[in-house]
């Protein structure tokens, strides 16, 4: 059987004299998945968020003259469809009494959640990685996650990528930072919209915090405040993800509600059985979730010139 880990896949255990096996666990990165989503649980097969158009601007009324009505509009229909992943493991009835270092299979169960967390993180982080392309994911308007073209509605369009494209600099991060300011609903009303968080690859690390936290301007003779530190431009400060692979990509969340969404619907559940007739033993954990982007005024981001 495929999978099935028996005395013939590491005989070196059957024998006394190891000093140590290695290679089965490594230090793991804390939770990273939860800076870029907002967390929520499900209950249900799926889950649905439907905008809904406010109104618009109030028309000057004449005296005398009747009251001008508007109307709402139903708009976009996101549904996040919940995912199933699972990874086990078999163990035949002779190795597990023939083993003689026990310390091996403790850690097979720390090894499969070490998997499992790690398959949470990189499928959360498959959104940024593939946020400028609609090769794997689409917003309900037909863009990618970034794009300069998101549809409004109402009529036009409005853009959640930095325009001009640039590399992450302090003039990038001001320049969105004013974009985000602007930002208006799909009726063209202007709404209180700030940065809150920055999002980076190991790549960025040491240049996001060079131009963050520095006191004055970096890179720079000028005698100047760091602005962006001054009038703390992302409360949330600087977030760091070791599974970006787009290494000149940034993002900023901002406080816009319905945004970047994450549903648990089983959260990892680790079970353990054995088999009647092999005598092998079973482990494997299974868990659904699914993610994805309501609202996308609620990330903005570069991925360089």
């Amino acid at each position: 059987m495929a999978g099935v880990i028996n005395t013939g896949t590491h005989p070196k255990l059957l024998w006394p004299g190891i000093h140590a096996t290695w290679g089965q666990l490594y230090e793991a990165h804390e939770k990273e998945y939860t800076e870029l989503y907002e967390i929520d649980s499900s209950e249900k097969a799926y889950e649905q968020d439907v905008q809904i158009t406010g109104f618009g601007l109030a028309p000057v009324k004449g005296q005398g003259a009747p009251v001008s009505y508007d109307s709402e509009t139903q708009g976009f229909v996101s549904t996040y469809v919940h995912t199933a992943y699972a990874l086990g493991y078999i163990v035949t009835h002779e190795e597990l009494r023939d083993n003689l270092y026990k310390e091996v299979a403790t850690r097979r169960a720390k090894a499969n959640a070490f998997s499992i967390n790690q398959t949470v993180e990189t499928v959360s982080a498959f959104l940024y990685n593939n946020a400028f392309s609609g090769t794997f994911f689409t917003m309900p308007d037909g863009q990618p996650l970034i794009s300069a073209s998101h549809v409004q509605v109402t009529g036009g369009t409005f853009s959640n990528a930095l325009t001009p494209a640039a590399d992450l600099s302090e003039a990038a991060l001001e320049d969105i930072s004013i974009q985000i300011m602007q930002m208006t609903m799909d009726r063209g009303l202007k709404i209180a919209a700030m940065g809150q968080s920055l999002h980076i690859a190991p790549n960025e690390h040491f240049n996001a915090n060079r131009i963050m936290k520095s006191v004055l301007q970096s890179d720079t003779a000028n005698n100047n405040i760091n602005v962006l530190k001054a009038t703390n431009a992302f409360p949330k400060g600087i977030k760091l993800n070791h599974y970006f692979t787009q290494p000149s990509a940034w993002f900023v969340r901002t406080n816009i509600p319905n945004g970047m969404t994450f549903f648990w619907r089983e959260k990892p559940q680790f079970e353990q059985d054995n088999d009647f007739d092999t005598k092998n033993a079973k482990a494997a954990t299974y868990m659904r979730f699914s993610l994805g982007c309501t609202d996308p005024r609620g990330i903005y981001g570069s991925n360089g010139p």
